[in-house]
């Protein structure tokens, strides 16, 4: 497996027949396809509409959408401003480029009486979307602070923050030995919306984490929405996948694909806040009670 090419995005819009910039990323870097090919060209609205994409369901939203690694270009607007789009020529800019660059993460080990380990795992990946996933990356972050901060941790936790799909995977590929002996994690995701908590099972049903998170949630009186594991959602595929198996499992609050703002530039901070984002992280923090106060690593307790 090869991780693709480093995109560099440096300027995209859509300008009318009068060079006026009806659409352009410094405005909302949604705007653009994410991994759009460079293209400077003048089509027509017949040749530009197949390479638009809109949310008739959702008229003010941009909508979020990448190629994910095709060679394609492509530009989001929301449905209202597609309905303003007049039967002229427009001229279409995108500079861009493709570089054998470098993939970041980030990476935190917080030591314990032993090297018994516990993943904890966010992607940084998605541009401008508040719930999916800044929430995430900051929860992580409080998370972090909080095991940081507690002094005679049973379990060593390894925290990473890494782009989604491919940076799990990279990231396994790496630390191969080390990955290969975690039995269990959380992927943080779409943790500060207002909607309610979700829960979505590791792999293996049975495993313990399961049932400590359903106590957390039944002696904290929250109701939640349980989901059974499969391959759709984020990186729990790639931790689970043969030859690691570890059993990860996610709490949410509004979880992807569940809420209507979902990979839309109404995933802002008008959806998310702190509170929010500190309901989740209360929730996160009894979890990591009971991990620290029971047996649970690769036996059910």
């Amino acid at each position: 497996w090869t991780i693709p090419k480093e995109w560099i995005i440096r300027e995209a819009y859509i300008a009318n027949k009068d060079n006026v910039k009806i659409i352009d990323i410094k405005n909302n870097n949604l705007h653009v396809v994410g991994y759009s090919q460079p293209i400077n060209k003048r089509m027509n609205l017949e040749e530009l509409n197949p390479f638009l994409h809109s949310i008739p369901d959702l008229p003010n939203a941009i909508p979020y959408v990448t190629s994910f690694y095709n060679e394609s270009w492509g530009f989001c607007i929301s449905e209202q401003q597609r309905m303003q789009l007049k039967d002229e020529e427009y001229h279409v800019y995108i500079d861009s480029e493709l570089i054998d660059g470098v993939l970041n993460y980030g990476e935190l080990i917080i030591k314990g009486q032993t090297d018994e380990e516990i993943l904890l795992s966010t992607y940084i990946c998605h541009p401008s979307l508040a719930n999916d996933n800044l929430s995430g990356m900051l929860m992580t972050a409080f998370l972090a602070r909080e095991l940081q901060n507690r002094k005679n941790l049973k379990y060593t936790y390894r925290i990473i923050w890494v782009p989604e799909t491919i940076g799990a995977i990279s990231y396994c590929y790496k630390n191969e030995k080390a990955m290969k002996n975690i039995d269990m994690g959380l992927v943080v995701s779409t943790v500060g919306g207002p909607g309610e908590f979700g829960f979505k099972e590791s792999w293996q049903s049975d495993h313990p984490i399961n049932k400590l998170i359903e106590e957390v949630f039944l002696e904290s009186k929250n109701t939640f929405i349980k989901y059974p594991f499969d391959i759709h959602g984020s990186d729990e595929r790639q931790y689970s996948s043969q030859g690691f198996r570890i059993n990860m499992a996610t709490i949410s609050k509004d979880k992807y694909y569940e809420y209507p703002e979902y990979h839309s530039s109404l995933d802002n901070l008008s959806l998310v806040n702190g509170y929010q984002i500190q309901q989740s992280l209360d929730i996160y923090c009894k979890l990591l009670d009971k991990f620290e106060s029971r047996k649970i690593y690769k036996s059910l307790y």
